[in-house]
Parts: structure tokens; sequence; C-alpha cells
């Protein structure tokens, strides 16, 4: 009797009906199912993990607005392959008569991960602004210094522009360098002495030539025809010695050569005579005109009579 007493209480007890998981038990299982963890979700979603792990042990006061936590339970949900619907509906009837605090330290509104831009483009965008910045510094002060007057133009300016005008510089002479080179270029005779020695005297024929020495201090050329010289010091061509057609005699020494009055001036035009005045002009007395010849008629035929 004592056994059964015990066996008719128990069958006579009400079954006690099991208490449906919260949604975070079910985010939880959904997770772990996956393999996932909460900073794999956090990752994925955009949501800090300390509210996905709030929302998984239902501490309401941890959480920002009901709004704002019924998205990020919506998002976890579509992360673990749940129904974001379902999910969202549950939550709100278990936070039906919860109170959130008013001031909340951290707000994020659910964001899709594949609408925000990369951190790579992002890095690329702001090192390409600063970038763009210098170089629009640096062409801005070049074109800052190029603008800038010389302080000798601004000088220049300045200076009266009635100045009278100068006179040209001196030409520089030229320095006499190499030897003395004596080339007829058609048949001329040539005579070269040097302090009352003769060096050479003889006729030149076309295309020959006779050097100066160098050892000469002072030497005198005596030419015929000049303009059948070409005379040479080096490689410059000195102009003609004399004028033509008249016995010439100069120095040979490469610096008088080279002197700008060595050169023959052009021969001088003569100016046309002037014709003398009308008054000094010699009168032509006027030629007395001769009378016409007066034509002599011949005499009248006399009639020839028979009697006579």
């Amino acid at each position: 009797m004592a056994k059964r007493e015990p066996e008719t209480e128990a069958a006579d007890a009400e079954p006690v009906p099991e208490t449906p998981p919260t949604v975070g038990d079910r985010l939880r299982a959904a997770r772990e199912k996956q393999g996932l963890s909460l900073e794999d979700v956090a990752a994925q979603t955009r949501i800090p993990q300390r509210h996905l792990a709030s929302i998984e042990t239902a501490e309401w006061d941890s959480l920002p607005a009901p709004t704002y936590t019924i998205g990020f339970a919506k998002n976890y949900a579509a992360i673990v392959g749940l129904d974001r619907a379902e999910i969202g509906d549950q939550l709100r009837e278990e936070m039906g008569g919860q109170r959130f605090a008013t001031a909340s330290a951290d707000v994020f509104e659910p964001a899709d991960p594949r609408r925000t831009m990369p951190r790579s483009l992002v890095i690329g965008a702001v090192v390409a602004a600063v970038l763009l910045i210098g170089l629009m510094s640096f062409l801005n002060r070049r074109s800052l210094d190029q603008n800038e007057p010389a302080p000798a133009q601004t000088e220049n300016s300045a200076a009266p522009t009635s100045s009278a005008p100068t006179a040209p510089a001196p030409a520089a002479p030229v320095k006499p360098s190499g030897p003395v080179v004596l080339t007829a270029t058609a048949p001329a005779w040539i005579q070269v002495t040097d302090q009352g020695k003769t060096l050479f005297e003889g006729q030149l024929q076309p295309g020959q030539s006779y050097s100066v020495p160098a050892s000469v201090t002072a030497p005198i050329l005596k030419a015929g025809k000049p303009e059948a010289l070409k005379v040479n010091v080096g490689a410059t061509t000195v102009p003609q010695i004399g004028p033509a057609g008249k016995v010439t005699t100069v120095s040979l020494l490469p610096s008088d050569l080279l002197k700008p009055s060595a050169a023959v001036p052009p021969a001088a035009v003569p100016p046309t005579a002037a014709p003398p005045p009308a008054a000094s002009r010699p009168r032509l007395r006027p030629r007395a005109r001769r009378p016409a010849p007066v034509p002599v008629s011949p005499p009248a035929a006399q009639p020839v009579t028979n009697g006579q």
C-alpha cells in the first residue's frame, strides 16, 4: 500500500508547459549553428558587438530606442538565416512593457554593408585630394613668381626715355695670327724686302703663292698689279692692298695688313659736269638767207620766112 500512493500522485499531476525560446535564444542558436561569432556578425551588419550581446541576453536597458533595437534584430536575423519579420514581431511583443533610457550614448542606424564605401577607396580619395591641393598651391606660387617684375627692369623703366642716342662702340681690333701668304690670281710682279734686303723679286703666275718668312721684322711688298694679288693672314683674307693699275708699296706685317685703314677705298666716281648756264653760251649769228634763184625763161623762137 505504501508503494502505490506515490505512483498515484505522480499520475494525477498536470504536465508543465515548456517556455518558448526568446528572440535572443533563437538568434544565438542560429549563430552557433552556422559557426559564427558575435564579432563576425558585427563585422557583417556594422552593429556594435555590445548591442548584439544585449539582444541575446535581453538586456533592454543597454540598448537604444525600440525602433533601432528592432532594426538591429532584423539585420541579425538576416545574417543567421531567420525570418526578419517574424523576429521583429516577436521582439516587439517581448519589449511591450519595457522602458528604455532616453539618453543613449551610441545610436547607429542599420546599414547594408554592400552600400558602404570600401576603406581603400576612402583612403585613395583623401590622398588624391591632398595631392591636388599641393599641386594647385605650387602652380599658384609659380605664377606669382613669374609675374613679379625684376628690379633691373624697374630701374630701366624709371629712366627718362628722351636720352641722347649713344655712339656705337668701336669695333674690336682683329688679333693677327698665322703666316702671310701672297697668291696670284693673274700674272703679277712683286718684290718683297726686309730692312733693305730683297727676299723675293719676280713674277707670280696664276695660282702660285709666296709665304713671307716668320723671322722677318719689317717686310715690305712692292706690287705692280695689286688687283692680281690675294693676301691672306692665316685664314683671314686681306682686302685689296692698293688701287688697280698702280704700283703699290705696303707693309706685310700682320698687324698692318689687318688694320681697317689698310683697305683700299672704292674709286671715287667723278662728278658729272654740270652744263654751263645759258648766259655763258656763245650766241650764234643767224645766217643770211640767200635769195632764191629767178628762173630764166628761154628766148622765144623767131619765125623763119622764106624771103630772108
